[in-house]
């Protein structure tokens, strides 16, 4: 099934064509209209030269004038091979469809509605004929009925005509067309942009991302660079105005050759203050007792540090390189890039 984009937005048309799979465009006096073109001929020479395929309007009230009006544009210096002039079903209009045909020009019979505008278009030779889905929905036909018709007419008959689902306003028009089996669909960019959407696959993902940074980074690539640290020879007050300045809940203490003696957090202090009062504040903090920090050599892999995690039921893990604190590790970095 060919995919076209369905537009006359150039941001829009330069980002779905960066995909670089799209086969062509389709645009229409209005959408060009509702963009503020002036210079029709100009836009569409320039979409010219950046789609494969593009379709436009050849419009005219008898077959003459929309062969004229189509001789006309590609005289602008389209490529005949990759453009498709589109004309709204009518009798005259099939008989332009015929008579473009037979110059090897390609042609979209659109605007249809019925079947029967469709066979007259197929049986004209029309290289696309294009019914209006969303447009008979919102008139409350049964669009989807059509185009299933359109496509066995098709089929049975021979004729080598593509049907192409257009007027498209929702991801579940697509799988309509997928499922009759048209030749062409065009869409909007925001319809397209939704079709490789689904939470499954985002979940699924997302854990596999996780994982595999949990397999390939280091923890010293993860650490999130807060590195507060006092010296076994300071005081609880100036460990506590350290914490607050890196905002953070701990502070590493460390002996004059930087390795570590413990580490201080603000639980820590909320018991000392309970237990001994307001007096400890000036008390050294080599004075105080600590339990064996949880720590990890910078060089470990992530994987290694979520099993530490696990383990030992904290949040943060001391992070040292050498025996001397290097940072901290919190529980969410494992997460997070």
């Amino acid at each position: 099934m060919e995919l076209y984009l369905d537009s006359a937005n150039m941001k829009e048309i330069e980002e779905g064509f960066k995909l670089g799979f799209l086969d062509g465009l389709t645009t229409t006096p209005t959408f060009m209209q509702r963009e503020g073109v002036t210079d029709i001929d100009g836009t569409i020479l320039k979409l010219s030269k950046i789609v494969p395929v593009l379709q436009i309007e050849a419009l005219g009230n008898t077959a003459e004038e929309v062969v004229k009006e189509a001789h006309r544009q590609l005289d602008l210096g389209l490529d005949p091979k990759k453009t498709v002039f589109k004309v709204p079903v009518s009798l005259e209009a099939v008989r332009a469809c015929y008579l473009l045909r037979k110059e090897g020009l390609l042609v979209n019979v659109h605007l249809v509605y019925t079947l029967q505008q469709a066979y007259m278009a197929m049986h004209a030779g029309a290289t696309y004929v294009c019914p209006l889905v969303g447009r008979l929905q919102d008139q409350g036909h049964d669009a989807l009925a059509l185009v299933e018709q359109c496509v066995e007419a098709v089929d049975h008959y021979g004729y080598n005509t593509k049907v192409m689902f257009s007027s498209v306003r929702h991801n579940e028009h697509v799988r309509n067309a997928i499922n009759m089996g048209v030749h062409t669909i065009t869409l909007p960019l925001k319809v397209l942009k939704s079709l490789t959407d689904n939470n499954f696959t985002t979940v699924g993902t997302e854990q596999f991302l996780r994982d595999t940074r949990l397999m390939t980074v280091r923890v010293k690539e993860a650490v999130n660079g807060i590195n507060p640290l006092v010296s076994v020879d300071a005081i609880l007050r100036d460990a506590i105005v350290k914490m607050t300045e890196y905002g953070f809940g701990s502070v590493s203490v460390v002996h004059g050759d930087g390795t570590v003696k413990g580490v201080f957090t603000d639980g820590d202090l909320r018991r000392l203050l309970q237990k001994e009062g307001e007096h400890i504040l000036g008390k050294k903090m080599g004075d105080l007792e600590y339990k064996t920090p949880v720590s990890i050599e910078a060089g470990t892999l992530l994987n290694d540090a979520a099993g530490l995690f696990k383990k030992t039921n904290v949040d943060t893990i001391l992070v040292t390189e050498n025996g001397k604190p290097i940072g901290m590790l919190d529980i969410q970095d494992l997460k997070n890039d």
